[in-house]
Parts: structure tokens; C-alpha cells; sequence
């Protein structure tokens, strides 16, 4: 019987302040980084511009998230406006579905609708991230995954411009780890241990 291959997934989730924090984070992380899936709290029209605002800024592939498509180290897939972000495995690949519903805590897309389809995925290495913003969205979600063995991040309060989302993660026990903006890069290659930083990170002077 052949091995199943296990796959390497980023989630991110941010509102408020989010962009600032993408962009250094995008900006600082190697080319064949795991892929990204990112919900942004932000208006529908807004989306495409992010989009081209974070590609432009490092060495991976940023585009917005498609229904159906297949995710691949070395590319960003944000969450379009109007649908929630999920993940399923199919076979071999990682793939994006956008699914419609209500709004979860006054959001689509929601940070928890994504956080939540990640628990139980066969066969991969999640690490999820929670970066400043208003409200609770993720925190719930956060903390299913770090109870289902994922690794899980929390954006610290001193870099946070927002200190809403990750203070309640925090609260909840739902972070493994508490991280600066500044280290963000490197702990998140270090979740997925010593090979993922063998490449390093682009220092923020660079």
C-alpha cells in the first residue's frame, strides 16, 4: 500500500491592522514556503487590491481563492469577499472550496468557518495564526485546532494594533505560542521544524 504523503497548510486569519502584518510576513517568508490560506476582514472590493498589495511585496505567489483550486507550496490564497474559505483534502491535493451561508460573529468569510474546516484534515501539518483585530472571530476556531494537535499562533499584544482577536485566543488557551510580528516568519517555519529553516528568513532591514 502506498503512503499517504502528508501536506504542510498556513492559516491566517486578521482583520483590523491584518494588512500591515501580511505584508511583513509575506514579504520576509521563503519562495517555497507551505501554502497560505488567509481570511482578511475586509470589504468585498477591497480583495483584488490586497491581493496585488501582498504579491508585490515578497517571493511567493499571491491569489485570491478560487473554488476548487488546488494549493501548492510558494502561494497565498486570500478569501474573497461574500464566501467563506474552507479546505478539504481530495486524494493527493489541498484544495480551496468558497462556500456560502450566514455570517459567523457578523463575518463572511469567517476566520472560524476556515479554522474549523482544518480540524480533523487527514494528513496534514496545520499551522494556524491569529493576528490582530476586533472582536472574538478565530479565537473558537484557534482553539479546536490546538485541541486537535495543530500547532497555533497568537499575534502578541505589543505588535497587535488591535489587541481584540488574539487577546481572546490568548484567553481561551487556544495559542501554543505567542509571537511578535517581528520573530512571526520564523516561528512559523519552526512549527514545522529544523528543515523549514534551512532556508532563512529575509531580515525586516533587508
Amino acid at each position: 500500500m502506498r503512503a499517504v504523503k502528508t501536506r504542510q497548510l498556513v492559516a491566517i486569519g486578521a482583520s483590523m491592522g491584518g494588512t500591515v502584518v501580511l505584508e511583513s510576513l509575506l514579504a520576509r517568508l521563503p519562495p517555497d514556503a507551505p501554502p497560505i490560506v488567509i481570511v482578511q476582514h475586509t470589504l468585498p472590493h477591497f480583495v483584488a487590491p490586497l491581493v496585488r498589495q501582498l504579491g508585490a511585496v515578497g517571493r511567493m505567489r499571491v491569489v485570491e481563492a478560487a473554488d476548487g483550486a488546488s494549493l501548492s507550496p510558494g502561494m497565498a490564497c486570500v478569501a474573497p469577499g461574500r464566501s467563506h474559505l474552507v479546505v478539504e483534502r481530495q486524494g493527493e491535493e489541498l484544495r480551496t472550496v468558497l462556500a456560502l451561508g450566514p455570517a459567523v460573529r457578523f463575518h463572511r468569510p469567517s476566520v472560524d468557518v476556515l479554522f474549523h474546516s482544518l480540524v480533523g484534515l487527514p494528513h496534514v501539518e496545520i499551522v494556524a495564526v491569529l493576528l490582530t483585530g476586533m472582536g472574538r472571530d478565530g479565537a473558537e476556531g484557534l482553539l479546536a485546532l490546538r485541541r486537535a494537535g495543530a500547532q497555533t499562533i497568537a499575534q502578541d499584544r505589543g505588535s497587535s494594533a488591535i489587541f481584540g482577536m488574539p487577546k481572546e485566543a490568548i484567553e481561551r488557551g487556544a495559542a501554543r505560542h505567542i509571537s511578535s510580528l517581528d520573530d512571526l516568519p520564523h516561528r512559523i517555519l519552526a512549527c514545522f521544524g529544523p528543515r523549514r529553516l534551512s532556508v532563512p528568513v529575509v531580515s525586516r532591514s533587508a
